[in-house]
């Protein structure tokens, strides 16, 4: 029997550069940054000067009681699913809809939502919070959400591996298809966390990059000798991942088929090995790159022991820069980001990458966006805290 094949037939992006994949895709082609100084209003006297803002009114897609009553990382996922299912053209009134799952990602959960229940308490001395506060702050509120509201009742999961959470909801989404288990998945992932306290949280850390004194926009500077840490994000990237001969059936859109340094080189090997790709097809390869000081050079290492000789030649960003650090939605984002170099051959940039680790050895992809013949194979890192690795790989059609 042959081995079931899994495509990409719909995603959707809310990010800081854009609320649609389309918008998402332009930016980053244009190399613009949506990194900011961000206002008294989201840092409160935490310390942490600049980040990267969805610039997000939940109207008109959530009237005013879900507007209260979906935590912002919840509507984002939302709204990311609904334009993944809509560019799939996957008619769910017709559906079996439980063969039909949802895989998600996210760090925190409902970040906003438990930290206006803590101000109520702390700051007011009042006990009473909002009856909805549990519900809207779970970690898996926004794949719920999503299962929910599209009544998907096939296979649900929930995955908090820190950076690589969506990475890992996509790959077992893809694993979960290929077995047989479910024809189509919802995957993604989202965050919302740019909250006073867990900035402050953050910035005890010690990991975050202060405002660029010039540009706060150039503050996140992956492999450059003058990184000084990673900026915040927020947003949601979301995909309809479908079994490759249901979807070509139905005529739908196919974007791509399938979706400490020993741990990212194998991750990096045995996606390789389960793509069944040699490293030279790779034409692109999203780098995890947090800009910190030694995160970036790990990689850069990984890169060159998997690659070998063809590290000189593939092709590396990180798109961080003009985003941020998304954290449990990196994976998924930055996939968003994959598939912008396999289908239109357009290869974002690290921008402000002006001087080069040394160090950070790979073939840089800086300052502006590439344009090169799309090519055979992508691949997207993620590697998280506590060593949560996860690579993901798209081929073309």
């Amino acid at each position: 029997m042959a081995a079931r094949r899994v495509a990409v037939t719909g995603a959707g992006v809310v990010s800081p550069l854009g609320k649609s994949l389309a918008e998402f895709h332009a930016a980053l082609a244009q190399g613009r940054s949506g990194v900011r100084r961000l206002p008294e209003s989201v840092t409160q006297g935490s310390g942490v000067q600049v980040g990267a803002l969805v610039d997000w009114n939940p109207a008109p897609m959530f009237n005013e009681a879900e507007a209260v009553n979906i935590d912002r990382v919840s509507q984002f996922a939302l709204a990311a699913a609904a334009q993944a299912l809509a560019a799939s053209r996957l008619d769910l009134s017709t559906a079996d809809r439980e063969r039909i799952g949802v895989y998600w990602g996210t760090g925190m959960g409902g970040a906003h939502a438990l930290e206006g229940a803590y101000k109520q308490l702390y700051g007011t001395g009042e006990w009473r919070v909002r009856p909805l506060t549990v519900v809207m702050g779970m970690n898996n509120a926004p794949g719920s959400n999503v299962a929910v509201r599209y009544g998907l009742r096939g296979p649900f999961a929930n995955f908090s591996t820190a950076c690589s959470s969506s990475a890992m909801a996509l790959g077992e989404a893809m694993r979960t298809i290929m077995a047989g288990r479910a024809d189509a998945i919802v995957a993604g992932g989202a965050e919302a966390l740019l909250t006073p306290g867990i900035l402050a949280a953050w910035q005890a850390l010690r990991t975050l990059a202060p405002a660029d004194a010039a540009d706060p926009a150039a503050s996140c500077k992956p492999f450059d000798k003058r990184r000084a840490g990673l900026v915040l994000g927020e947003g949601a990237a979301a995909f309809v991942l479908e079994e490759e001969s249901q979807a070509r059936a139905r005529g739908a859109p196919i974007h791509a088929p399938r979706p400490d340094r020993d741990g990212q080189v194998r991750a990096m090997r045995e996606a390789l090995v389960e793509a069944g790709l040699e490293p030279n097809a790779i034409g692109y390869l999203n780098a995890h790159g947090t800009a910190t000081a030694v995160g970036d050079v790990v990689e850069a290492e990984a890169i060159n022991v998997v690659f070998g000789a063809a590290a000189n030649d593939v092709p590396v960003s990180s798109t961080k820069s003009l985003h941020g650090h998304l954290l449990g939605g990196a994976g998924a984002l930055e996939f968003a980001v994959a598939l912008l170099a396999l289908e239109q051959g357009v290869l974002a940039p690290t921008a402000f990458l002006e001087q080069p680790d040394p160090a950070c050895r790979v073939r840089h992809v800086r300052l502006r966006a590439e344009r090169i013949a799309p090519p055979r194979a992508v691949m997207s890192n993620s590697f998280a805290f506590g060593g949560s690795n996860v690579v993901l790989i798209a081929e073309r059609a």
